[in-house]
């Protein structure tokens, strides 16, 4: 065992076996986040009998975590590849290449959950340009003790007008050109904004839908 943890620790191979746990951390969280979403939306807005719809919430869950995976693992490997070929150094431009090449070969091929994961990715890069504010989220130390960039909550300001922005559009995409809307965001807006608007008697009122 100490031989083996021996090998797993070699320095020389520790950029191989960071693209190993990259792959396995990829498909981890890609299951503890596609799971219990699909189960929700199969539970809520599901069609079919039970069968059918298990079925779905296994397929988006292997898509989503084995795109996690391959996606980790590529971009660590476009990195190595770049950092060898530039003399062991990292430029700046390396990360925005292997992730601009990984998202092309991973998520390029548009499926569902592909879009609810660029769709998602998307409005965190818009929502990095809104102005900070001075106050980290964060102010724990960093576990190896070297320098890390904290999150940096959006000012409160600039934060109001961009919710403001942010709602009043989609608002307007919903009700004036709903086909333009993501099907899971539009399914849950006809639920919270259409649905709401019909009712039979007290039980369809307060507490079933239809």
């Amino acid at each position: 065992m100490s031989s083996l943890n021996a090998w797993l620790l070699n320095p020389a191979l520790h950029d191989f076996f960071a693209i190993v746990k990259g792959a396995r951390n990829g498909f981890v969280y890609g299951v503890k986040v596609r799971f219990p979403h699909a189960l929700i939306m199969a539970i809520l807005f599901g069609r079919g009998d039970w069968k059918s719809r298990c079925r779905v919430i296994y397929r988006a869950t292997k898509q989503h975590a084995l795109n996690l995976a391959k996606f980790v693992s590529l971009y660590k490997a476009l990195l190595l590849l770049q950092r060898k070929a530039n003399g062991g150094k990292e430029r700046n431009s390396d990360t925005f290449i292997a992730g601009l090449i990984g998202g092309y070969v991973v998520f390029g091929d548009r499926t569902a959950v592909n879009e609810q994961i660029v769709l998602y990715v998307v409005s965190r890069v818009i929502a990095g340009f809104i102005p900070r504010a001075g106050a980290p989220y964060s102010k724990a130390p960093s576990p190896q003790g070297g320098a890390l960039a904290r999150p940096v909550p959006p000012d409160a300001r600039y934060f109001s007008v961009f919710a403001a922005l942010s709602w009043g559009a989609v608002m307007w995409l919903f009700k004036n050109r709903g086909e333009s809307i993501q099907p899971g965001m539009f399914n849950s807006m006809t639920y919270l904004y259409r649905d709401s608007e019909a009712w039979k008697d007290l039980r369809t009122l307060l507490w079933h839908n239809t």
